[in-house]
């Protein structure tokens, strides 16, 4: 399963056109149009690190973790400075936000500022499932956790051939599968960024 469809099943399209006062049909397209760059961004995170996607999750847990998800989904208003939390780790400012979203605004035909908006919540329901799902796989070993390593490193986690391309089982499977591009490993959010992240994965 895609990690959109996840978060559809979550309610997460619900949440978003519950906290913004919009359709449910524009919630979804905006939530699928920002969802690859978000999940980008987590890439870019996890590769820039020493400890790989043990340090990805790490710093997930330390801005609320599976919270993340649950704070977005919940039928209170929703706290979007925990969402500007998580840009501000994976995006790096918030230039790269606004060209995320104006990006989605061409993609979908849906208003730019909307869009930011939108933005935040899909990122607590996008770093929040992941969250969850590594550590149902076991894939942290307590990174991130009371008494574990602060850094948020996993042992036995490796920075290893890119988030999107994963392979058949463990943490690699997982990825593949919630990242999964139709065969496609480039990066969402360099693409969009271009020669801003000095990167062309």
């Amino acid at each position: 399963m895609s990690m959109l469809d996840a978060l559809t099943q979550a309610g997460g399209a619900d949440a978003i056109s519950r906290e913004l006062g919009v359709d449910q049909q524009t919630a979804q397209t905006g939530m699928a149009a920002l969802l690859p760059a978000v999940l980008g961004g987590m890439q870019n995170h996890a590769e820039g690190q020493p400890q790989g996607l043990g340090g990805l999750i790490g710093m997930l847990g330390g801005l609320g973790g599976g919270g993340l998800m649950d704070n977005a989904t919940s039928a209170a208003p929703t706290d979007v400075s925990q969402g500007n939390g998580v840009l501000g780790r994976i995006f790096g400012n918030k230039d790269n936000s606004r060209a995320v979203a104006d990006h989605a605004a061409q993609q979908t035909g849906l208003s730019p500022d909307l869009l930011k908006r939108m933005l935040p919540i899909v990122a607590m329901l996008a770093a929040g499932y992941f969250w969850k799902q590594a550590h149902s796989h076991g894939a942290t070993a307590d990174a991130g956790a009371a008494g574990g390593d602060p850094t948020g490193a996993a042992p036995e986690t490796q920075h290893s051939g890119g988030l999107l391309a994963g392979g058949p089982s463990g943490l690699g499977g997982l990825l593949g599968g919630l990242f999964g591009r139709d065969g496609d490993t480039s990066n969402p959010l360099n693409r969009i960024l271009g020669g801003l992240t000095g990167t062309s994965r």
